[in-house]
Parts: C-alpha cells; structure tokens; sequence
C-alpha cells in the first residue's frame, strides 16, 4: 500500500517505546517498531503522539464578549445576569463569528474533539444552535464538534424554553443539558431533561451543584434518574464544586455512586476558581472537585475549559495542557502517577466522557493525530508542553515550529 505520510518514533502516551505510524488514505494503516517504507515522512524524535485533545465542556457561543458586559462583583448570579443582557442582542453572524475565533484558538492547542454548550432560550432563541451547527459543518475538517442544548437560565421557570429546546433536539443537536440550580423547580427540570433525551435518544450533560454547601446535592437526582432511566455511560455533571467541600471518606461514597449509576463528572478549573468563594475575604476556598480521587473509585472524570473571555471566566487560550497544568497546583498534585492522570482527563478520559468513537492512536482508526512537544505525559503536564503540529484525517491541520536557541 501506498503510504501519504509515515511519523517516525513517535511515543503513546501509555507506551514507552517509541514507534513508527504509518498513514494512508486518512487513516492509520501500520503502527510498529520500524517501518520499512519510501514515503513522505516527520522524524518525531520519540515526542508523544496523541489522538488530539479532548474538550468536554466549552461554550463558544457566548465566548470574547468581555467588552459588552460589566461585572464588579465577579459572582456566579452577576455573571448569568450579564450575559443573559448581552445576549439579548446577539446575532447568528455575530455568534459565528466569536465563535470561529474560540473555535480557532482550541484547534491550534491541539484539540481534534470538542463538546460545546449552547444556550437556548425565548432571548436567544436558536440562534446560537444555528451558528454553531454552521460552524460545526464548516470546521469538520480539523475538529469533531458535538453540540449540546441546554438551558442556562432554567426552564420551568421560563416559557417557552423547552419548546425551543425540543426543536433544537428536533433540528439535529447531539445532546442535551440542564442547569437545576437556576431553576424555582430543579428536580422536575432534571426529569424533564431526562424525558427529552429518551424521546430523541440522546445523552445528557448538566451544569450541576455549582457552590460549597455541600449539605444538598442535586447529584443524587441525578444518579436516581440515570438508574431509573437506564441512562448509564450516558450521564455527565460539569462543575459540581460540592464536592470540593466534603470529606475524603464522603467523597469516596459519592465517588462509589457516580462510578455504579455510570455517571462521569467534569472539573472546570478556571471558573471554579475565579467565581467560587467571592464572599468570603480571607481563606478563599478553591471550590475545584478532586476529579482525581474520583478516578480511583472507577468515575469516568475530565478537565476543560468552560468559558473564554466572559463574565464567567476573563481569561483563556483554550490551551487543555495548560488547563490540566492549572487543575494539578489547585490539588496539589506533584506525582507522576496523578500527573499522568490529568494528561489522561484531557485526552482518553474525555473521549470516553463523550462516547467518542475510534479515539486513539491505533491500527484503522482515523488519523487523528497531534505531536507534542515532550516525552512522556506527565512531564507534559508539569511543563505545559507545546503541540507541534496536528492531523486530522491525515489532513495537517496546525503547525507550531518548536523553539530554537540561537547561541552565539
């Protein structure tokens, strides 16, 4: 067979030896010691290569709009309160076009997978599902979105919201989510939810238990409808900073739970920790769940990105390394074993998250592929290591020349 391109000593991130790829047609076709072959070629050098990074939680459609909004006193209510004017005036085109820019900015850090939140409600409408479905169709060709309906502002609280929701089902989004804690009614919003996803057959994906009183937990609706569904592997729950707030023992039997319903939980470092804590003036609590202590009782978790640039989050290059690198000094964590653990809640873990097909660097599977610029993943994590350059598809998608030093 005919190769279009062959990575030389390449190393998986679970493997120690490095090893050749061998790349035809878009996919990978031979991955071994050495392959004897006369094709265009990148000697890699023993550098990690990945099936890309994985964003689980993101939300485009109201990213770079710092300049419409003012915010002073940087709290979760003043945050939802903000955008929920701003986005009143928002176009589709608008929409599009600071999407495009956060869209960009995950691409050149080395994200090939994405899910993003989008906002449907009567202000909004579906104006944001539309712009971001045209995106979806117009970057297929570097990045594989999913889109993700959901309610930011509640929805039996809101008329009109689930009908738009059922029509953004009806016109094509990959899942749907909830936000119980902006709801007068939370539990009926979480089984109204949960009755949407069986009729379009969708999986589900809930901002969830966002503040440190962990004396209540929405969680464990949650887990209950996820049993009684029959919605196990299909459930996710971003934020859920009550578990910041509870003790290792707790937090083991919630762990326990989470792993049995088949539910997986996303940490969301950055607007965990700028939003969390805003009245307290001294001893500020970081509010950023131990996703790593939940890996050990067998919970699927992951670590994204959230918002950019917006009142939820004034800051973001979508750079998941970074992210990862962020969410280790939050929990302290300076081990190999754990930092290898965040290199996985940004690459395999979210791919399982979301039920993503023919992710990783293996035989048939697409080439989907990103070099980065270290030799082993939890040193890449340590150091925020740069990616090189990124395939989609067998397809270059991105380049980043590695540094130089130019001695004298």
């Amino acid at each position: 067979m005919a190769l279009d391109l062959l990575l030389r000593q390449g190393r998986r991130a679970d493997e120690e030896a490095p090893v050749d790829i061998a790349i035809a047609s878009g996919r990978i076709v031979e991955i071994a010691e050495a392959i004897a072959a006369d094709a265009p070629e990148e000697r890699l050098d023993g550098r990690l290569v990945i099936a890309g990074f994985v964003e689980s939680h993101i939300h485009l459609d109201k990213s770079n709009i710092l300049d419409r909004c003012r915010c002073e006193q940087g709290t979760l209510e003043e945050a939802i309160a903000s955008v929920a004017t701003a986005k009143r005036s928002f176009t589709e085109a608008d929409i599009y076009a600071r999407a495009q820019r956060t869209l960009e900015k995950a691409i050149i850090q080395g994200t090939t997978r994405m899910r993003t939140h989008v906002e449907i409600d009567p202000r909004v409408g579906l104006k944001g599902f539309h712009a971001v479905r045209q995106l979806k169709h117009d970057y297929a060709w570097a990045i594989d979105l999913q889109i993700c309906a959901f309610p930011q502002e509640g929805l039996t609280n809101d008329p009109g919201a689930e009908e738009l929701l059922v029509q953004a089902c009806e016109q094509g989004a990959d899942l749907i989510g909830g936000c119980p804690y902006t709801d007068t009614d939370p539990l009926t919003q979480i089984a109204r939810i949960f009755d949407i996803a069986r009729r379009f057959d969708l999986d589900i994906d809930f901002h969830l238990d966002f503040d440190i009183d962990p004396s209540w937990m929405h969680l464990d609706e949650v887990c209950r409808q996820t049993d009684a569904q029959g919605w196990g592997g299909r459930v996710a729950v971003g934020h859920v900073t009550k578990l910041s707030a509870v003790d290792h023992s707790r937090l083991a039997a919630i762990g326990r739970r989470l792993a049995e319903a088949g539910v997986a939980v996303t940490v969301l470092p950055a607007t965990d920790l700028f939003l969390i804590g805003r009245d307290r003036q001294f001893h500020v609590p970081r509010g950023v769940a131990p996703a790593h202590r939940l890996l050990h009782d067998g919970v699927t978790c992951s670590l994204a990105t959230n918002n950019v640039l917006n009142p939820f989050t004034p800051f973001g290059d979508c750079s998941l390394i970074r992210m990862a690198n962020l969410y280790a000094n939050v929990a302290q964590i300076g081990g190999a074993r754990d930092l290898k653990a965040c290199f996985d809640m940004i690459t395999m873990l979210p791919a399982r998250l979301m039920n993503a097909a023919h992710y990783g660097v293996a035989v048939g599977h697409p080439a989907d592929l990103v070099v980065v610029d270290s030799r082993d993943p939890a040193l890449a994590v340590a150091e925020v290591a740069q990616p090189l350059f990124g395939l989609k598809r067998g397809r270059r998608s991105f380049t980043h020349a590695a540094a130089t030093i130019h001695r004298p």
